[in-house]
C-alpha cells in the first residue's frame, strides 16, 4: 500500500519536470535551422542573405527540380504531355501529401505535373520520376546533374519528392537560383505555379499556399514545403511594375510565420532593387538528356520512338569525319550550278525576325506563314565527275590510263553520289507546341550560324508532340558541322540521317 501511495507523487513530479523543460527550453529551440535569400530575378542580384549557403533539408522544393527535368524531357520529345503513365506500387505508395493514385492505374503526364506543381502530391512526383529515367534513383542522378549545370553547388538530391533523406539537402541559394531558371527557362509552363487550384485528371487539387498567392500584390508561385526535420520551407516570386524578385525561406515555424517572413523579404527585395535594370537572363544549362541509350539515327518520315531526342547526340555523327567525295584538281574549273538559295540574306531574316514576336497567335496569318516559307527546294544538281586530265602535246596515253585506273579504284559511293549531291542530311533544333514557333526557331537559328545553314531547307515537321524544326538538304559534314556549333552556342541539335 506505501508503494502504490508514492506512484502520485512520481508521475506528478515527472509531469512538473516536463512542464519545466517547456518553460527553460523554447519550442522554437528544437525548430529547423533559418535560412534566407532575395535576389532581383532581372539580374540575379542578391539583395539580402542569411545562412544561405548552409545544407539543409529542402522538403517539397525538391519539386521544383523535379518539374525543370520534366519540362526539359518534354521539350526534347522524350516524353509527351499526353502520354500515359503507368502507376507503379512504389510510386502509389508515397506517403502524404499525395493525389491518391493507385497502383496500375493510367494517367496523362500532363496531370502529374499539375499535382506536383499545385498539389505538390508525393505520388505525382515520383511516377513523373518513373516514366522519365525508369527509376526514382536514375531520376535524382539525372536531377543532381542537372543542378551542377545550374551552378546549384551545395546540393544533393536523393528523391524526386523532398521527403527526409539523409544525404538529401539543399541551401536558400542554390533554391533561388533554381526558382529563376524556372521562370526563365520556362516561362511557358510557370503559370502553374500561380494556379489556386487545377484539374489533375483524378480530381481537383488546390495550391498549398493559396492564401499567400490571393493576399500579396504580384505574387505568382513558386513552392513551398515542409517536413519535421526541415520546417516550412517557401521558395516565391513576385512582379510589381516590371520589377520581380525571387525569395528563399527555409526553417520556418509555421505556415504563418513562414509567409510572414517571405512577405518581409519579398518587400525588402522591391524597397532595394532598383527601378531599372537591364536583364541578364541566367544561362540555360545544356541538355543533358538520358545517358544510358544509345544514339539512333532517325531517317526521315520513320516514326519517331519514345525518347526521340536522344537520337543521334553529337558524338555519334563525329564518328564520320571526312568526305568520300573527290578534290577537284588543280586548276579544275568549279562545277557551276543554278540551285536556288534557300536561306534568306541577314536583312531578310532580321525584318522577318522583327515580325515574329513572341506574342503572336499559335496560328499565324497566311501572309506571315508565306513570308517565312522558302522560295524554293533545291533542283537537281548535273551528276559531278572529275573531268579526265587532258593529254600532253604528244597525245601521251599514259595519262588516260591513269584517269581510268583512278576512276575504276575511286570508292563506290562516289559513283551514287549523283543528282542531290549527297545533300541527304539534316539537323534538328528542338520540337515546340506550334507551328509558328517552330518556324520562328528555325528563323532565329539560321541567323546565329548563317556560315553552315546557308542553302539548307528549313522544314516543320508534325509529330504527334509538337513540331519538330529542321534544317535539311545537308551533307553530313555540313550536318555534323552545324550541330558542333549550335551547341557550342548551348542551342539543341542533334542530325537527321537520310531516309
Amino acid at each position: 500500500m506505501k508503494t502504490w501511495g508514492r506512484q502520485p507523487l512520481l508521475w506528478g513530479l515527472i509531469a512538473l519536470a516536463t512542464v519545466w523543460m517547456l518553460v527553460v527550453v523554447p519550442l522554437s529551440a528544437a525548430a529547423a535551422p533559418y535560412a534566407g535569400y532575395v535576389i532581383d530575378a532581372r539580374n540575379g542580384k542578391v539583395l539580402y542573405s542569411e545562412n544561405a549557403d548552409t545544407p539543409l533539408h529542402p522538403a517539397s522544393l525538391t519539386k521544383m527540380m523535379t518539374l525543370y527535368v520534366v519540362f526539359e524531357a518534354v521539350e526534347n520529345g522524350e516524353i509527351g504531355l499526353d502520354d500515359l503513365v503507368t502507376i507503379s506500387s512504389y510510386a502509389a505508395a508515397e506517403p502524404p501529401s499525395k493525389l491518391g493514385l493507385r497502383p496500375g492505374e493510367k494517367i496523362r503526364l500532363r496531370y502529374l505535373v499539375r499535382a506536383a506543381a499545385v498539389r505538390s502530391a508525393n505520388d505525382a512526383a515520383t511516377a513523373l520520376a518513373e516514366a522519365i529515367e525508369g527509376s526514382e534513383a536514375r531520376f535524382a542522378q539525372r536531377m543532381n546533374r542537372t543542378a551542377k549545370a545550374m551552378g546549384m553547388t551545395r546540393t544533393t538530391f536523393k528523391n524526386a519528392h523532398g521527403l527526409t533523406e539523409s544525404g538529401h539537402m539543399s541551401t536558400a541559394r542554390d533554391m533561388t537560383i533554381l526558382g529563376r531558371h524556372l521562370f526563365y527557362d520556362y516561362p511557358e509552363y510557370y503559370n502553374l505555379f500561380s494556379r489556386i487550384s487545377t484539374d489533375a485528371g483524378v480530381k481537383t487539387v488546390y495550391h498549398t499556399n493559396r492564401k499567400m498567392l490571393s493576399s500579396y500584390s504580384g505574387a505568382d508561385g513558386i513552392k513551398t514545403g515542409y517536413t519535421r526535420a526541415a520546417g516550412f520551407n517557401l521558395t516565391a516570386s513576385a512582379e510589381r511594375g516590371g520589377v520581380r524578385i525571387i525569395a528563399t525561406v527555409f526553417g520556418g515555424n509555421s505556415t504563418a510565420s513562414r509567409n510572414a517572413q517571405v512577405v518581409k523579404l519579398l518587400d525588402l527585395g522591391f524597397s532595394k532593387a532598383d527601378r531599372q535594370v537591364a536583364v541578364a537572363k541566367p544561362q540555360r544549362p545544356p541538355y543533358l538528356g538520358r545517358l544510358d541509350h544509345a544514339p539512333v539515327v532517325i531517317a526521315a518520315g520513320e516514326a519517331r520512338p519514345a525518347y526521340a531526342a536522344k537520337t543521334v547526340r553529337l558524338a555519334t555523327a563525329a564518328a564520320v569525319r571526312r568526305s568520300l567525295r573527290p578534290k577537284p584538281r588543280p586548276g579544275a574549273a568549279p562545277i557551276e550550278t543554278t540551285e536556288p538559295m534557300i536561306v534568306a540574306d541577314a536583312a531578310e531574316i532580321e525584318r522577318a525576325l522583327l515580325a515574329a514576336t513572341d506574342d503572336a497567335p499559335e496560328t499565324a496569318p497566311e501572309e506571315a506563314i508565306a513570308a517565312l516559307r522558302p522560295e524554293a527546294r533545291p533542283e537537281a544538281r548535273p551528276e559531278a565527275r572529275p573531268e579526265a586530265r587532258p593529254e600532253d602535246a604528244a597525245g601521251s596515253v599514259g595519262g588516260a590510263q591513269m584517269a581510268q585506273a583512278e576512276e575504276e579504284t575511286m570508292p563506290e559511293v562516289v559513283s551514287r553520289v549523283s543528282t542531290s549531291d549527297g545533300r541527304h542530311w539534316g539537323v534538328n533544333v528542338g520540337r515546340y507546341p506550334s507551328q509558328y514557333k517552330a518556324r520562328q526557331v528555325l528563323l532565329q537559328t539560321a541567323l546565329s550560324e548563317m556560315s553552315t545553314l546557308d542553302g539548307s531547307l528549313r522544314k516543320v515537321v508534325r509529330r504527334p508532340t509538337g513540331f519538330d524544326a529542321n534544317f535539311m538538304g545537308m551533307t553530313r559534314e555540313t550536318a555534323d558541322t552545324a550541330c558542333r556549333r549550335l551547341q557550342a552556342r548551348k542551342i539543341t541539335c542533334f542530325m537527321i540521317g537520310p531516309s
